[in-house]
C-alpha cells in the first residue's frame, strides 16, 4: 500500500538521486544537465527540508548567467555525450558552456518561496542574487517584448517545446542546411512521445541560426524568422516581478525597475487576449496570426495577477473532458494528442504554477486541481508528464519536478 510517508521518502529519494551536488539534473539519461526552469522547480522541492541546499541550487543556475543578463535554458556543467544538441552545437557564449536561448522566469517567484521557508537563512543567500534576477528580467524587457508581451526566439524557450502554439510560425521555416544529425530523446523514450523529425529539423535550423550570429541579440532581433508573443513567458514573467518586487522592498532595494516592468508587462498581457477565441493565445510576431490555441499557459493568467472570468468558463469546459487537472492542449481540437510532449499531456509544474494563482486569486478550481494533481501522481508516480485522460505516465521518469511539486505542494503531510 502507497502511503503519504513512501511517496514523501520517495519524492526526497528522487531529488537526491539527481542531485550533482550543486545543481540537479531533471532525470537521468534523457536531461543529463542543469535546466533552468526545472532547476528552479527543484529550489522549490529542496526548501521543503534542505533550505541551504535550495538556495544552492538558484545560485548555480545564475552562476551562468551571460554578461547581458540572459540565463541560459541549459548549463553544459560536465560533457555528456548522450544528449544532442550539446554545447558544440550551441556554441553559447556565457561563463559556462551554454545553448543560446532562456527559459520561462519563475526563479524569482521560487526565490520568494524559498525565502519564505526560512527568512533568517533567506536574507543573506538572496541578497546577492537579486541584482541578478534585476537584470535577467531587464534582459526580456529590452529583447523580447512585442508591445509589452514576452515573445519567444525558440519553442524551446517557452519550455512547451512542441506545443500546437508554434506550429504556424514553424511551417514557414525552411530547414535548409541542417544536415545529418542523431537524436537522442528518442533513445530514451517512446517515439510517439516525442516532437516529430519534421518539427526537430526546424529546432536545430533556429539553433545553428543563433550559434552562426553568435547569440547577438540585436541581430537575432532583425533576422530570426521565429518570433511568438507566448502567455508562458508573459504570465511568469509578470508573477516573478511581482515576488521580486516583494523581496526588493524586503531587502531595502531600489525597485523602480521593477515596478515599471510590471506596468510594461500588465499591459501586454492584453494583446495576447484573442477575443474570437476568447482566451489568452500565442500570436505570431511575424506574421501576426494567433495560434488559436487554448493550452495550459492560457490559464496562467491568475498566476500572473489577471483575473479574467471567460478563462473560468474555458478551464471548465477542458477540466470536463479529462481526469486530472489541465492538460496542455484544448481536448477538443483536433491536434490534442494525449501522449505526444505538450500537445495534450498533463504536467504538474503547469497544474501547480495555474493552482497557486487561482488559490491566491480565490478562484474556487485552483483546489480541485491541486486534489487531482494529488491523485494523479499518487496513482502513477513521479513521471515528467502525464495522460490527463488515464493518468497514465508518460516521458522521462524519477523526474525533479514532479518529485518538488509533490514536496511542497501536493503531499498530505504538508496540508495538515
Amino acid at each position: 500500500m502507497t502511503t503519504t510517508q513512501n511517496l514523501d521518502d520517495s519524492a526526497k529519494a528522487i531529488l537526491a538521486s539527481n542531485d550533482k551536488g550543486k545543481y540537479t539534473v531533471p532525470t537521468h539519461g534523457l536531461y543529463p544537465y542543469q535546466w533552468n526552469w526545472d532547476s528552479a522547480f527543484a529550489a522549490y522541492g529542496f526548501a521543503q527540508y534542505d533550505v541551504g541546499r535550495a538556495w544552492l541550487e538558484l545560485e548555480t543556475l545564475f552562476s551562468g548567467q551571460w554578461d547581458d543578463g540572459m540565463v541560459p535554458h541549459i548549463l553544459f556543467h560536465t560533457i555528456d555525450a548522450g544528449y544532442f544538441p550539446g554545447p558544440d552545437v550551441w556554441g553559447g557564449v556565457g561563463p559556462i558552456p551554454s545553448s543560446g536561448i532562456s527559459q520561462p522566469p519563475i526563479a524569482a517567484t521560487m526565490a520568494r518561496f524559498v525565502y519564505e521557508k526560512n527568512p533568517a537563512i533567506g536574507a543573506d543567500r538572496l541578497a546577492p542574487l537579486f541584482e541578478k534576477f534585476v537584470a535577467w528580467h531587464q534582459w526580456f524587457i529590452d529583447w523580447r517584448l512585442d508591445n509589452g508581451a514576452v515573445c519567444i526566439t525558440h519553442p524551446w524557450e517557452a519550455g512547451r517545446d512542441n506545443a500546437p502554439d508554434w506550429d504556424g510560425a514553424m511551417e514557414v521555416l525552411d530547414p535548409v542546411g541542417v544536415g545529418e544529425y542523431t537524436r537522442r530523446d528518442t533513445s530514451h523514450v517512446d517515439d510517439d512521445m516525442r516532437p516529430t523529425k519534421h518539427d526537430y529539423d526546424r529546432y536545430l535550423w533556429l539553433v545553428q541560426q543563433g550559434s552562426r550570429l553568435k547569440w547577438d541579440q540585436s541581430a537575432l532581433l532583425e533576422q530570426n524568422p521565429f518570433r511568438v508573443a507566448d502567455p508562458t513567458m508573459t504570465f511568469t514573467l509578470l508573477r516573478a516581478s511581482r515576488d521580486l518586487l516583494a523581496l526588493g522592498k524586503l531587502l531595502g532595494k531600489d525597485v523602480k525597475s521593477v515596478e515599471k516592468h510590471i506596468a510594461i508587462l500588465e499591459a501586454g498581457v492584453q494583446t495576447l487576449w484573442n477575443e474570437k477565441l476568447g482566451s489568452f493565445d500565442s500570436r505570431d510576431v511575424r506574421s501576426g496570426r494567433w495560434a488559436n490555441s487554448i493550452s495550459n499557459a492560457s490559464f496562467l493568467c491568475w498566476y500572473g495577477g489577471i483575473d479574467k472570468p471567460e478563462m473560468l468558463e474555458r478551464l471548465e469546459q477542458i477540466m470536463s473532458k479529462v481526469q486530472y487537472g489541465v492538460p496542455s492542449f484544448n481536448p477538443q481540437d483536433a491536434k490534442f494528442d494525449s501522449k505526444r510532449y505538450w500537445r495534450g499531456p498533463v504536467w504538474a509544474i503547469m497544474n501547480m504554477l495555474i493552482a497557486v494563482g487561482m488559490e491566491e486569486m480565490g478562484v474556487a478550481q485552483g483546489q480541485q486541481i491541486r486534489e487531482s494533481t494529488q491523485r494523479l501522481i499518487t496513482e502513477n508516480g513521479f513521471a515528467e508528464y502525464f495522460d490527463p485522460i488515464d493518468g497514465s505516465p508518460a516521458g522521462g521518469d524519477s523526474f525533479t519536478w514532479t518529485a518538488a511539486v509533490w514536496l511542497g505542494w501536493v503531499s498530505p503531510s504538508i496540508r495538515n
